[in-house]
């Protein structure tokens, strides 16, 4: 990363439009990174995703690392070349899936022992090796290697999580040997606000290009996440990008937005799209309904996304209920464009100054996932995973 300018600021909000210069490119925020934990956004190719508008996509350490190894991406020529994608990429640490998917684990201050969720060999990720893996893949910006704890843990255990971050943050500083990648911290400290501003306060004073906020969006109410983002964005410096980890709901993305983050990832859109939950600006709509079943217009009216252009909603419906494999790629074109036309649109109501009646407008017409239904999908969708 070689970089971040912020170009304005909405004064009433914090809100904020940057620029996040990388060697493959210019990535304009605030931004949605899809996400392709194994090297690939599930059923798009490279080139769908630069029609969608990404600018940067995200892949994942642990998995790479366990499948098919970094040795093998590094020796093809980095992940730049492996995916064919040329634009800047972020890789996750590991951390949250060391803690998410790993069947057997013991943590300790040195670092994590686990066996693999794939066929159960035993691991032992540190932060020194979690850098030097990153390095090798490639990407343009890295993550600290970090502790990710469930929301349902009490004080005493995130205080834990906490300073293990924090200590692993510095070592990862230390083990760095290139200085062409970002290096970015991640605050942790649960919903906590005097561990969230412990954790804001020691990983600033390390000096990284930019800061993530972590341990968020794991079952607990919305309106308390937002409170937590809103307060921890505010303890870290303007001058830096702000990434919130693991958030991708479209009323979540304008919040975010809204407290002053820059940079938000999920495979929230392309999971979804895959169940046949599409996103519209009244809300998810499940294609698979009835009411679908002869409709001749697209998802959406007005969306511009290939899938909208030269498809019915009754085509979609079809797809889905005969389980072909073209429902998975037109949904998740749809659902990503949906995104990336959002994060334009706050973009630009940031710049010409209009962003908080964007944002009102857009909540006012938004029916978001009752409570209920999100925190028990959620917890579902964690537990399939350790399975």
């Amino acid at each position: 990363m070689r970089g971040f300018e912020l170009v304005k600021a909405c004064p009433e909000t914090g809100a904020r439009a940057g620029l996040i210069y990388t060697k493959h490119g210019v990535v304009p925020t605030p931004a949605f990174i899809p996400v392709g934990s194994q090297a690939t956004v599930k059923a798009l190719a490279p080139d769908d995703l630069t029609r969608l508008g990404a600018k940067l996509i995200l892949a994942n350490t642990y998995h790479l690392y366990l499948r098919p190894g970094v040795e093998l991406i590094e020796g093809l020529g980095g992940l730049h070349r492996f995916t064919s994608w040329d634009g800047p990429i972020i890789t996750d640490s590991g951390g949250y899936q060391l803690f998410s998917l790993a069947t057997l684990r013991k943590v300790s201050n040195e670092g994590v022992l686990f066996r693999s969720h794939i066929d159960g060999s035993e691991h032992f990720l540190t932060p020194e090796l979690s850098i030097r893996l990153q390095e090798r893949l490639g990407a343009d910006i890295i993550m600290a290697f970090d502790e990710c704890p469930p929301y349902s843990d009490d004080l005493d255990a995130i205080r834990g999580a906490m300073e293990r971050t924090n200590l692993w943050a510095e070592r990862c500083k230390t083990s760095l040997s290139r200085d062409d990648q970002g290096l970015f911290g991640i605050v942790q400290g649960g919903t906590f606000p005097e561990l969230r501003r412990y954790s804001a306060q020691f990983l600033t004073s390390l000096d990284f290009p930019g800061y993530a906020i972590g341990g968020l969006s794991l079952g607990e109410p919305k309106g308390l996440m937002n409170t937590v983002v809103r307060e921890t964005a505010a303890l870290l410096p303007s001058n830096k990008p702000r990434y919130l980890m693991g958030v991708g709901s479209p009323e979540d993305l304008v919040c975010g937005v809204s407290g002053g983050i820059d940079l938000f990832d999920s495979a929230l859109p392309t999971r979804v799209a895959r169940n046949g939950a599409l996103f519209t600006l009244g809300g998810r709509v499940n294609i698979t309904n009835a009411c679908f079943k002869d409709r001749d217009g697209p998802v959406e009216e007005g969306c511009d996304c290939y899938t909208c252009q030269n498809f019915s909603a009754a085509y979609l419906n079809h797809l889905f209920r005969s389980e072909e494999l073209l429902a998975y790629r037109l949904a998740t074109i749809h659902n990503l464009r949906f995104i990336m036309r959002l994060m334009e649109g706050i973009r630009c109501s940031i710049l010409d100054g209009s962003f908080s009646s964007f944002r009102d407008k857009f909540l006012s017409c938004y029916q978001p996932t009752d409570e209920e239904t999100r925190i028990n999908q959620k917890r579902r969708w964690v537990e399939s995973k350790r399975k």
